[in-house]
């Protein structure tokens, strides 16, 4: 099993539908966090992370990090938004990484489309 496992519920994503993700994480050292970056291809728009582990998020974010002290068992689970109508169909890149002291540890990649 690789340290970090990163799922989607769904890699079929559409506007305003509730994006659910998931990331377990069995490194064995010390870390500090997982953060999650989303990138929406061939766009400027971005995605809104709404929340982590049952915690709401009150402001919008598109730079998720979730520190280890708030992931029971080395597990999170969060949901975003994308809310804009898009013209054509977008590839959107997730990567989770793990995060010690400022450097990245390892990572995982999901791609997803976006579309109405």
């Amino acid at each position: 099993m690789k340290d970090i496992e990163f799922k989607l519920d769904s890699t079929e994503i559409h506007p305003n539908s509730e994006i659910k993700g998931t990331i377990l994480v069995s490194y064995p050292g010390r870390y500090d966090g997982v953060v999650i970056n989303t990138q929406i291809l061939d766009s400027n728009e971005h995605i809104v992370y709404k929340s982590y582990n049952g915690k709401n998020i009150s402001q919008n974010v598109s730079r998720l990090f979730i520190n280890k002290d708030v992931m029971p068992e080395n597990k999170a689970e969060f949901t975003a938004l994308i809310k804009f109508e898009p013209k054509q169909e977008h590839e959107v890149k997730f990567r989770a990484s793990i995060i010690e002291q400022h450097k990245e540890i390892e990572s995982q990649i999901i791609f997803a489309k976006y579309s109405n």
